[in-house]
């Protein structure tokens, strides 16, 4: 996360938040997690199980199951995490087994204060702590082995599960120590701390693509999704939404035309304290499709609220009203004296930049199934949010959040979707109105237009350089709906450089770049327009999906207005000078690593071709990965673009699992390419028009180019990989369209109307 942000930080590592008392259980709300198939079993282990943390417990047959704290959506950090496991324990993959943690506050991160899944923190956040957990079972087996052995521990070597003696041959099995009892050294955090881990020339597990452990039940079907929970006696729910994405209540529900519907139970109208939903209903009954008919048949009126009448243009002129006023925001950068330095500059030149709301639309339909037994809530559901969406629950239920027990289930899909709980809801609701569990899914038509969705942004960015080109001050202004203040969390805000109050840094980021800019102003500004009318989530990219398509845009703008080729004027103010050094020196290392990939500058290109640059110190300055993109793009005298290829080179310090990497940055620059070119949602009438995947059109296979990957690896911190490479693409895109064709663009996305005006102006 941002450095600004409190109490939150990848840097510092409390080992005693993990509970690394090995050799003894820890305790917590149990609440009968035993038995939920695929989850329950890591959960209860049986009393023989040797458990070297919370984390991963080894049974007497010697398997080693780790128990992933992360929500898995396809990006396999489950296994991610067993192989950082399984490096410093010494064990063999093949005895690897992976599970999902639930809300049971044993696995309560007190860094964070939350179980999340996102800004690419995963591997980051978790490398240090999941390396001491194994070696520090390492060391347990080690010396239990020594006892049983007669050898002294120092002499023992540790190898596919296997503890070794080479004077005597001897030798034991894990499965051997575990089922003699002979591990039973424990840690202090200190202790933990102390431990000397493996340099990254001893790696003998990370750095190797080994087989993901969750592929096997992925593709045999036995990986237990939200969709595939079945409870005996449960009923469904569809729910019927309003025409206005938020504000509005329900006047009155007829029906009349649900009770002819066969296995129809009941129409449940939503009371939802947490102000999660508003205006909806959900149809009960005894399967879904039969749900579906009731819902379809239910005859509801509405008032449609405050928001009833706005749209995209209602919330894009409110975001440049409010830009204009001299004290709305906060800043988030304030360096130098930008004011002096412009009214200075020999040139200023002065640019807007806009984004469209987008969808996050992940192919597993929203789904949540809620089953009350007595006192206590049961939520079955793939989330990426447990802490906060176990309090959502909760709330609608309105109960303690402490009698809310959340089973995670593997995700079909997330991209910060299943960041929110609003699937819980009717779930919860509906389940506590009829009496039995009830399992809700959305349409597709509903998750598209109730989606907390990325918001519509406005940008303007003015920039001064001095007679020889020098960019010698830079003004940004960012306005837009503010996500994480919607969640309520005090601590995932920051404080603003002027004092005046928190602010959203996820609206933000990627705006304090690595660039050497001496006076250099950010300022983020809350269009509460958009922040009641369309509320806003994380999508994959966050802030930086826009920040960086204005300020790597610009930086074109100026290189070209100082007649200086892109490339080499970013590389230019990469200089590492101050706040910026280590940083900048890793970014223009990876620029260096894409242009030479793609050829950037060695080549004639034909008419109507060109290449564009971009460099991203993507998710947050704190935890940024180093990324750059070479966009090749073809652009017809119609304005229709047409991109070629993407080269996208990353520093990713450590890389755990090379083709997982490969995987994610690829699947990352598709995103942004789509994103760029192709994804785009509207407000009409308070509404959200795009319904389906024929009105929203993300990248279609024909439309794929073709991507390279580089990997820059050096043995620094591991670093986040999901996430940055959408960040780079767009601006690249839009630098390559103007080498191609002079053709300046700053909205997206970018269409073949906005190249062509843009080529005749």
């Amino acid at each position: 996360m941002n450095k600004h942000v409190k109490n939150v930080t990848p840097e510092t590592t409390d080992l005693s938040r993990r509970s690394f008392l090995v050799g003894t259980a820890a305790t917590g709300l149990v609440l009968g997690y035993a038995g939920v198939p695929g989850i329950g079993e890591a959960l209860a282990a049986a009393p023989a199980n040797f458990e070297p943390s919370v984390w991963y417990a080894i049974s007497p047959d010697g398997l080693v199951t780790v128990t992933c704290g992360k929500a898995d959506m396809g990006q396999h950090i489950a296994s991610t995490m067993a192989q950082i496991v399984c490096e410093e324990l010494g064990a063999k993959w093949s005895d690897m087994r992976v599970n999902l943690a639930s809300n049971d506050p044993k696995f309560n991160d007190p860094v964070l204060g939350a179980q999340i899944t996102g800004g690419s923190w995963s591997t980051m956040m978790n490398f240090d702590a999941m390396s001491r957990a194994g070696a520090a079972g390492r060391m347990a087996l080690t010396e239990g082995a020594a006892a049983s052995m007669g050898v002294p521990a120092s002499e023992l070597v540790v190898r596919d599960s296997v503890i070794s003696h080479a004077k005597s041959k001897k030798h034991m099995s894990f499965a051997d120590v575990v089922k003699g009892g002979k591990a039973t050294k424990t840690f202090t955090p200190d202790e933990l701390k102390a431990i000397k881990l493996k340099t990254p020339d001893q790696y003998t597990m990370i750095g190797v693509s080994v087989p993901q452990v969750d592929i096997p039940s992925k593709t045999n079907g036995t990986a237990k999704y939200g969709m595939d929970v079945m409870i005996p006696g449960m009923a469904y729910g569809a729910v019927v939404t309003p025409p206005v994405r938020y504000g509005a209540t329900v006047k009155s529900v007829d029906d009349s035309d649900a009770k002819k519907v066969p296995g129809f139970i009941k129409a449940v109208t939503l009371d939802d304290k947490t102000q999660t939903t508003t205006g909806w209903v959900v149809a009960v009954a005894n399967t879904y499709a039969n749900a579906k008919k009731a819902a379809a048949a239910l005859k509801v009126s509405y008032d449609g609220g405050p928001n009833a009448k706005l749209s995209s243009q209602s919330l894009l002129d409110e975001a440049k009203r409010l830009q204009k006023l001299d004290d709305s925001g906060q800043f988030f950068v304030k360096d130098g004296d930008v004011g002096a330095a412009l009214g200075s500059a020999a040139k200023v030149l002065e640019a807007e930049y806009t984004t469209s709301i987008n969808i996050h639309a992940p192919m597993e339909p929203m789904n949540a199934t809620a089953e009350f037994k007595g006192d206590i809530l049961h939520i079955y559901s793939g989330n990426q949010f447990a802490t906060r969406s176990g309090a959502i629950a909760a709330g609608a239920a309105g109960i303690d959040p402490k009698f809310v027990v959340m089973h995670q289930m593997w995700l079909g899909g997330g991209f910060g979707r299943r960041l929110d709980a609003d699937m819980m809801v009717p779930a919860v609701q509906a389940a506590k109105a009829v009496g039995k569990p009830v399992k809700v899914i959305y349409t597709r038509e509903n998750d598209m237009t109730m989606d907390f969705s990325r918001p519509l942004t406005y940008q303007k960015v003015k920039a001064g350089m001095d007679g020889d080109g020098k960019l010698v001050a830079l003004s940004h202004d960012v306005v837009s709906a503010w996500p994480t203040q919607r969640w309520g969390i005090p601590d995932f805000l920051s404080p603003s450089v002027d004092k005046k109050g928190p602010l959203d840094a996820f609206t933000v980021n990627g705006s304090d770049f690595f660039y050497t800019v001496p006076n250099h102003n950010v300022r983020a500004i809350k269009n509460e327009m958009a922040h009641n009318a369309t509320p806003s989530g994380q999508l994959r990219s966050v802030a930086p999906g826009w920040t960086f398509w204005a300020v790597e845009s610009m930086i074109d703008e100026i290189a070209a207005a100082a007649g200086k080729d892109p490339a080499q004027y970013r590389i230019s103010l990469l200089d590492g000078a101050g706040k910026n050094d280590g940083g900048a020196q890793r970014l223009r290392n990876t620029l260096l690593a894409a242009m030479g990939l793609a050829g950037y500058g060695t080549k004639k290109l034909p008419k109507g071709e060109g290449m564009g640059v971009a460099c991203v110190s993507s998710q947050e300055r704190a935890t940024a990965s180093w990324t750059a993109c070479v966009a090749h793009v073809a652009v017809a005298p119609s304005g229709e673009v047409t991109v070629k290829k993407l080269t996208v080179a990353t520093d990713v310090g450590t890389q755990v699992h090379p083709d997982n990497i490969r995987a994610q940055v690829e699947g990352a620059a598709l995103w942004g390419l789509s994103l760029a070119l192709y994804e785009k949602a509207t407000l009409k009438d308070g509404g959200i028009e795009q319904t389906n995947f024929d009105s929203y059109t993300p990248l279609r296979m024909s439309q794929m180019p073709e991507v390279a990957v580089a990997v820059i690896a050096n043995g620094e911190k591991a670093t986040g990989v999901g996430e940055p490479a959408v960040t780079v693409v767009a601006p690249a895109i839009g630098n390559a369209i103007f080498n191609a064709s002079g053709a300046r663009v700053r909205a997206l996305p970018i269409t073949a109307e906005a190249v062509k005006g843009a080529m005749k102006a």
